[in-house]
């Protein structure tokens, strides 16, 4: 930029500064101003109190901020003087400025002592410009200005006649710059402009681009006009046509659609207040022209409210007999929600209708929860709805949008049920628990109404905007994991859980259900393909973990595809043994594991997921160092805290012998780093991992525990017993500990698994101790000797449930990292 002259006058380089809102004061200009802020009304009095009230006038650049700080004030405004002021009544005062010279702002803050704005100020003003260019600049802003006040209708064409006598530049570019109805941003910009000829330049660009907006406000303005004419004169013309259809009893399409509507509200039986809303519907749509964009709205929503089944109903099958051949049909084993349901239609049978708590399937994925809800729709004789929650954020799919808005429709709760054509389906709302939240709304809160037998008799969608009965329908749930459930949503619904399958299950569920799905799927006969049963359980063993079935289907669909494509190539019958699954198969995807790695140091643990239960392995190892506790594993809190209190409870009991804390780091690791781990379950499991360490002993092969530990040693319950001792139990497990005040949970596990597990319920680590430590009974007498206290002897207790069957466990195995 090119070097600025410094303003000759004699003014103050510190004086009191006003912030201006939505106005911006160019020297030269006089502004009415009103002040009612505390801080500006100090400035203007303090400016007032000096023989030349002199203030510096600022802009805001928010005029919406109350209380601006320095950063929301420009730092260029005008050095303005107070030629006249006057005292409100309610403290604020009206003044007028006069504008002098420009100001650059170096520092600007608050004096706390007068509670106003001061500014330490430069004063510029630009050289002398009368040149060639310059006059020309004059010109054109004038023409351009001209034209900009006739488009705008803002200015008088008078006014214009009065800025072509003036011959300053500067003041000629203030002047047009304070009389443009812009932005406070781009008059800015100009005072800015120091320079007169890049000041003129600007606005000669500012009022082009005003024109040429103005130009287009015009021209839509323009189209609006003779749009609302032609829908004026096509009203007119419509009223006149229906006029002299009614003298000539013709009726057009339109009409006869009308009517067809109004048949329909007889035809279908609505009820009263629906009957009336749609009445009045349509009495307004005869109103409207056939094809306005309110007309298309109003026939939506008509189709929507004249085409629910507000007294459409299946007859209920109340066949217990029936319902339980259909459901042993469809799954195997899932007594518990068997039993369940089949009270459920016994108490709906006595009380002539299908009324009570809504059902909340509870379980790991792909074990039936799903194809439960289809098997009762097809045993009591209703229709089936499905709605998956999964990913639901916005409440409006649930209650639908408003008919306000563009392209609004009912939620899919109404749109369920008109598509069932019912009134009384099984509606599956299917994984309630990955529902989220955000700024529109919580779609949690909008099924509180919707699953309270109390309140659904009229449960009001938004863009229907009447009641509609939803008490006769069956509504079930399903959620993978119950703590992802709001507690007043999880009130209303009565829990039934679904365990994981054992595998003597699974191997009925692959013979009577999976395979014959599977050949069928595949175009394959009866017998053309047979897998051996050593051959189902390896395939569970090294390519399947799961509580359900799901990826064990996959897997066997996957075999029927290679024995479809060797049958294809001439073989008559395929037979999938132990030893050739691999060749099926491929590369097993999980390794031997299994508690026969316990050692000095390494335990295992169970552990509960949404998905089922699994064995969990923990490995501790100590090393020279400062005393610090590393914990690797991605770790929760609780976990970490767990940890803590393990290393606590094992230097309380002296289990580190000679040992120097200060000077020996633990490492505590959880094994598949990269899965989230938390909770207190692992409690027992860490302190036996450490107590190892400390000791030398080495933890017992073919062992698992579960347990929550306190410092002290006493061992509190978890939950997931009957997930975490069928886990055990896949991998081999032959002996579990577990808190005592778990023992009502054992009686949930399959007979046939308690058979072959010794189960030992515990209530303290000094039980724990000795039962999972090999050589703990010498250990403790040499403790005991050497220290004089007594150190934990116990061994199992009598109440430990002994395994039945003496046959050696096959090795299990565990997922590879």
């Amino acid at each position: 930029m090119e070097e600025i002259k410094k303003t000759t006058l004699s003014l103050p380089t510190v004086v009191p500064a006003v912030a201006i809102r939505d106005v911006v004061m160019f020297p030269g200009m006089s502004l009415p101003l009103s002040v009612d802020r505390a801080k500006s009304v100090a400035a203007v009095e303090l400016a007032l109190n000096t023989p030349e009230k002199y203030i510096l006038a600022v802009s805001q650049k928010d005029a919406e901020i109350d209380d601006p700080r320095a950063q929301d004030i420009y730092h260029f405004g005008v050095m303005a003087q107070v030629t006249q002021s006057l005292k409100m009544p309610d403290g604020s005062l009206k003044i007028f400025l006069q504008g002098l010279v420009r100001a650059r702002v170096n520092h600007l803050e608050i004096n706390n002592a007068v509670g106003a704005w001061f500014a330490n100020v430069e004063y510029i003003e630009e050289e002398d410009d009368n040149s060639p260019v310059v006059q020309a600049l004059m010109r054109k802003v004038l023409d351009e200005f001209d034209h900009y006040a006739r488009v705008s209708r803002r200015i008088a064409v008078e006014g214009v006649s009065f800025l072509r006598q003036i011959n300053d530049p500067s003041k000629l570019a203030d002047t047009i710059a304070s009389n443009m109805v812009v932005k406070t941003a781009k008059r800015q910009e100009i005072l800015e402009a120091v320079h007169v000829k890049d000041r003129l330049e600007k606005i000669l660009k500012l009022i082009t681009s005003e024109v040429e907006i103005l130009g287009l406000e015009e021209k839509i303005h323009s189209k609006v006009r003779a749009q609302i004419e032609k829908n004026q004169k096509e009203y007119y013309l419509n009223e006149q046509m229906k006029a002299i259809q009614k003298e000539l009893s013709q009726k057009d399409d339109f009409q006869k659609e009308l009517d067809a509507m109004r048949a329909k509200i007889k035809k279908n039986g609505l009820p009263l207040h629906a009957k009336e809303a749609a009445e009045k519907e349509i009495d307004r749509l005869s109103k409207m022209a056939p094809f306005s964009p309110e007309a298309t709205v109003s026939r939506t929503y008509l189709d929507w409210l004249l085409n629910m089944p507000w007294n459409k109903t299946t007859e209920d099958v109340l066949d217990l007999k029936k319902a339980k051949q259909i459901l042993d049909e469809d799954h195997f084993g899932l007594e518990k929600p068997k039993t369940r349901i089949l009270e459920y239609l016994a108490v709906s049978k006595l009380t002539n209708g299908l009324r009570g708590p809504v059902l909340c399937f509870a379980g790991a994925p792909g074990v039936g929860k799903t194809s439960l809800a289809k098997s009762i729709a097809r045993a009591v004789g209703r229709k089936f709805v499905r709605m998956s929650l999964g990913g639901v954020r916005d409440e409006s799919e649930i209650r639908g949008h408003r008919r306000t808005y563009i392209g609004s429709m009912p939620g899919r709760i109404i749109q369920g049920l008109s598509k069932a054509k019912s009134s009384n389906p099984v509606f599956l709302l299917d994984e309630i628990d990955k529902m989220g939240s955000d700024w529109r709304g919580d779609p949690a809160a909008a099924l509180l109404e919707l699953l309270d037998p109390e309140q659904n008799k009229e449960f009001t969608d938004h863009f229907l905007d009447v009641p509609f009965d939803v008490s006769k329908v069956m509504f079930i749930t399903t959620a993978n994991s119950l703590g992802a459930i709001p507690s007043t949503l999880r009130d209303r619904l009565e829990i039934i859980d679904f365990d994981g399958y054992t595998e003597y299950e699974k191997h009925d569920i692959v013979k009577n259900y999976l395979l014959p799905k599977q050949l069928k799927m595949h175009g394959l006969k009866p017998g053309q393909v047979e897998i051996e049963h050593d051959a189902v359980a390896l395939l569970m063993r090294e390519y399947v973990r799961e509580a359900g079935v799901r990826n064990l289907d996959r897997e066997i669909g996957s075999l029927c595809r290679k024995a479809a494509k060797l049958i294809v190539e001439g073989k008559k019958k395929v037979t999938v043994t132990k030893e050739n699954l691999h060749d099926f198969l491929g590369v097993p995807r999980y390794a031997n594991f299994a508690t026969e790695e316990n050692g000095v140091g390494i335990a295992t643990g169970l552990a509960w997921t949404s998905v089922g239960g699994e064995t969990l392995s923990i490995e501790a190892t100590k090393l020279p160092g400062k005393g610090q506790l590393i914990l690797t594993g991605m770790l929760g809190n609780v976990m970490k805290e767990s940890v803590r209190a393990a290393l606590t409870y094992a230097r309380s009991r002296g289990y580190g012998g000679k040992v120097d804390f200060d000077k020996t780091d633990f490492h505590i690791h959880f094994p598949e780093g990269a899965v989230p781990k938390d909770g207190p379950s692992a409690g027992s499991v860490i302190t036996t991992a450490l107590t190892s360490l400390l000791t030398g002993l080495p933890v017992k092969k073919h062992l698992a525990m579960t347990g929550e530990v306190t410092i002290t040693g006493r061992v509190l319950p978890v939950g997931g017993i009957k997930e975490k001792f069928l886990a055990a139990y896949r991998e081999g497990v032959k002996t579990i500990l577990y808190p005592h005040t778990n023992a009502k949970d054992v009686s949930e596990i399959p007979e046939r698994v308690r058979k072959d597990l010794t189960l030992i319920p515990v209530k303290h680590m000094d039980e724990v101790l000795p039962l999972a430590l090999e050589g703990w009974a010498q250990f403790a007498a040499k403790q005991s000797k050497a220290t004089g206290t007594k150190t934990a002897k116990k061994s199992a207790p009598k109440k430990a449930v002994k395994k039945a069957v003496k046959k050696p466990a096959k090795k299990k195995s565990v997922k590879r990292k």
